[in-house]
């Protein structure tokens, strides 16, 4: 039996914040939690055969679920490679990512089947110590509006259907859990409709009016994709796709925290009107992250990756080079609110809305032992997954 011990750091919980407070970890899971020096109640013998990690009055929080990410790291999920995915993998540990949702694009129906079929394939056989594990996929096209395409490939969208979206779903040996899909195209409802009991759909790159969204909403939908991106924005007179994901208590909303993609004030005013239950920082990476500036392919198109911005040519926001930890750090900073609160829009609202919350999203005893220990600045310093350590230097 492996035991590890994290002591001497501030605590998340699903009840609070505990102080001085420790994990005990025994073969990859939460064995118990609680508060004090839990070390000096072991024996000389005990201490021996465990391995102690001090977090040094840092803070302890579940490990990061991004539920939607195409890549970073000079990888992407529509590359269809194996050791692209496991590269991907092994390196979102180091921003605290310990699970997360590998999106397709929209691109050919052959290039998506070669995607997911690579995604099913490496999930099989990945492993849950050393690199962030694929819980699922996360298919944004190629169901959307060509009014809405942001940095899809226009050439590509398709129209949805129960039976296309099955197929895709059978490749993908069930992997499929959120579809991004444009409420308003013609079979989309139908669609809707026949499904919605097998998969989240979440609207985005739409034109949807603000009735529309919220038929959608009546007919099972329940997230909203990248919101302020690719979708109708709030107009007083129409309030569009933005004014139903502030008001709709059924809708829960992505965002995306990098400063560029939505203002600071953008930001606040979403979580002001959707709280801490309702709200998923995301990052919506592609392949540049953690690469230099320079040229980059995202679904077929060329990307400009300058100063913390990825653009196509035509200044179209492509995606994002945005870390897990940067967006945390970022919305601490726009929302002014506090860890305690801010903490489980990485991680708990994710598994729950993923229905994998008995074993992840939060510290709790039984749970997978999925971690990441954060200086002040959100820096990562070392991650925890299934209870095996891996060190980080703060940026």
């Amino acid at each position: 039996m492996s035991q590890t011990i994290i002591y001497n750091g501030n605590v998340y919980t699903e009840h609070g914040k505990i102080e001085q407070g420790y994990i005990h970890i025994c073969d990859g899971k939460i064995k118990k939690v609680g508060q004090g020096d839990f070390v000096q109640q072991l024996d000389v013998n005990e201490r021996q055969h465990v391995e102690m990690i001090d977090a040094k009055g840092h803070h302890i929080l579940p490990g990061f679920i991004d539920i939607h990410i195409h890549g970073g790291y000079g990888e992407d999920a529509m590359d269809a490679s194996f050791k692209g995915l496991q590269h991907l993998s092994q390196s979102l540990l180091s921003e605290g990512t310990t699970s997360f949702l590998a999106t397709t694009m929209t691109q050919s129906t052959d290039n998506i089947t070669k995607a997911l079929s690579n995604i099913a394939n490496y999930s099989q056989q990945q492993s849950t110590d050393d690199c962030a594990e694929i819980i699922g996929i996360h298919l944004e096209g190629p169901f959307i509006s060509e009014h809405k395409v942001g940095a899809q490939h226009p050439q590509f969208v398709q129209r949805p259907s129960s039976e296309k979206i099955r197929n895709l779903q059978q490749t993908a040996n069930g992997l499929i859990k959120i579809i991004t899909f444009a409420p308003e195209v013609e079979g989309a409802l139908d669609t809707l409709n026949d499904l919605k009991d097998e998969f989240i759909f979440s609207i985005g790159h739409t034109i949807a009016t603000f009735d529309q969204t919220n038929e959608a909403v009546t007919n099972g939908a329940k997230h909203i994709t990248h919101l302020y991106n690719a979708a109708s924005p709030f107009l007083h007179r129409e309030p569009g796709v933005f004014g139903a994901a502030w008001l709709s208590e059924q809708l829960n909303t992505e965002l995306i925290v990098d400063g560029v993609h939505a203002h600071p004030a953008a930001v606040n005013i979403a979580y002001r009107l959707k709280g801490n239950k309702h709200f998923y920082l995301i990052t919506d990476a592609m392949r540049a992250k953690g690469m230099p500036d320079g040229d980059y392919d995202l679904g077929g198109q060329n990307v400009i990756v300058k100063d913390n911005e990825a653009r196509l040519a035509d200044g179209t926001l492509a995606g994002s080079i945005l870390t897990m930890n940067q967006g945390l750090h970022n919305l601490l900073n726009y929302t002014e609110a506090h860890l305690e609160e801010l903490w489980r829009v990485t991680s708990l609202n994710q598994a729950i809305a993923l229905n994998i919350d008995d074993s992840k999203g939060s510290i709790k005893e039984n749970k997978d032992a999925d971690l990441v220990i954060v200086n002040d600045q959100i820096d990562v310093i070392t991650t925890i997954k299934n209870g095996k350590k891996h060190n980080y230097k703060p940026y």
